[in-house]
């Protein structure tokens, strides 16, 4: 039986690292099979590229270089883990993946939507998660969450204000537009009541399998 792929989006500072944990404790409760990965990364490759697109760069990187090193990252990522798992019927729990591609670059850095869906169709080759948790919470929270974990911050933890509003609002559409694979689980809450939530939309997904 195919696995199920969920990934788990959200501006910096919602929180995911956490629920992420909870979300595969929750399924293997359920006698799942789950593997925790990341975008960018989740390869050796993968996490090179992670590395460049993260460290902070005195003569910083076009937003083009930027989208094509996401979808590089992504590509190997899809072959040499996401298929393979769920073809053996494991369940994928993947910190990020094409949203946030929309959302940052496209909503934080401006570039065309079709551009990115163009990139997105010939990547993905008609795969989608089959339920995206997007952990929405207002961005100064976010921010302050930050400022208080990190004492060092990567190229986007850096951006401005304006920029995770961008991504925000970005991914709030994205979530209007299909609200039965996209979930908004409200992140400013406390952990128990995000756990809650988050519990009910695995509850669907586990019910339609």
């Amino acid at each position: 039986m195919k696995g199920k792929f969920i990934s788990v989006e959200g501006i910096e500072g919602a929180g995911k690292s956490t629920q992420i944990q909870f979300i595969k404790s929750y399924l293997e409760n359920f006698n799942k099979s789950v593997i925790v990965t990341r975008e960018p990364g989740g390869t050796p490759l993968g996490e090179e590229i992670r590395e460049l697109l993260l460290r902070p760069r005195k003569d910083g990187m076009s937003d083009n270089t930027e989208l094509l090193l996401m979808f590089a990252a992504r590509a190997e990522h899809i072959k040499q883990v996401i298929l393979p798992a769920l073809a053996a019927g494991k369940w994928v729990v993947c910190d990020r993946f094409v949203d946030a591609t929309f959302a940052y670059q496209g909503g934080g850095r401006g570039i065309h939507e079709q551009r990115i869906s163009s990139l997105s169709d010939w990547t993905l080759d008609g795969l989608k998660t089959d339920l995206t948790l997007l952990f929405d919470l207002p961005v100064q929270i976010g921010q302050q969450r930050v400022n208080q974990r990190l004492l060092e911050k990567d190229r986007f933890e850096q951006e401005k204000t304006d920029f995770f509003e961008k991504i925000r609002q970005c991914y709030l559409d994205r979530a209007v537009n299909e609200p039965e694979r996209i979930q908004i689980i409200d992140a400013s809450q406390s952990i128990d009541n995000i756990q809650q939530q988050v519990s009910i939309s695995l509850n669907k997904l586990l019910q339609s399998v």
